[in-house]
């Protein structure tokens, strides 16, 4: 499903985020990417989503070469994907059903489709009964759900999660890890990128570290 050979990223300033990455996650796998701050998670998950592009080596997502994909292309490689934040950076004037439809929108689904699509990605994350509540009325762990729901509403192959839990306590961080668990179990592809070692280490999934934005091994 991710294929990374001999991948490196390099910033315009001279600064190499990524230094000669191999790594591979098969279709259907679910792991995490652990690190120092400043390791190169956020910049191994912006190479996958191709908000950045490889200055060295090869990188396939799902059979296609992100190396040579051109720019038109690459919204419909987005939507195939669905990515969490930390900062959900949900719309607060707006319910928790019009943001979690925002995806289906922009893809131009019919209105039926989506209220069906919307309310059965909310009763996922357990929140279907809170549709019309605003963010700002919801818990920081709902609104988390709510960035969950928008994600997998347009029923992602790929799911990539950047410290999604960053901001929840040790409860509500296990809740969402096992949502993606759950995600995981239905055959979606889940990359969660996570500093909670503590979490990690209780749940049976890889765990790939990066150290100054190469993958240690060992």
């Amino acid at each position: 499903m991710i294929e990374f050979d001999n991948v490196s990223l390099r910033y315009p300033n001279g600064f190499e985020a990524l230094s000669q990455v191999d790594l591979r996650l098969a279709r259907g796998e679910m792991a995490f990417l652990t690190g120092h701050s400043g390791a190169g998670k956020s910049s191994l998950l912006k190479l996958i989503m191709l908000m950045e592009r490889p200055s060295q080596g090869q990188l396939r997502v799902n059979g296609q070469n992100l190396n040579r994909m051109p720019a038109r292309k690459i919204p419909f490689h987005r939507r195939k994907i669905g990515v969490i934040h930390q900062n959900h950076q949900l719309l607060f004037d707006r319910t928790a059903f019009d943001n979690v439809a925002l995806p289906l929108l922009i893809a131009g689904y019919e209105r039926d489709a989506i209220g069906r699509r919307v309310r059965a990605a909310l009763a996922k994350v357990g929140l279907l009964e809170k549709e019309k509540f605003n963010p700002i009325q919801l818990s920081s762990g709902e609104q988390q759900r709510v960035g969950i729901a928008r994600a997998i509403v347009n029923k992602p192959q790929l799911l990539l999660a950047d410290e999604p839990t960053g901001n929840l306590d040790p409860r509500l961080s296990a809740e969402i890890m096992g949502l993606f668990h759950q995600f995981n179990q239905v055959g979606v592809t889940v990359l969660v990128a996570s500093h909670d070692l503590a979490l990690i280490s209780r749940l049976p999934h890889r765990v790939i570290t990066l150290q100054k934005g190469r993958v240690h091994h060992g």
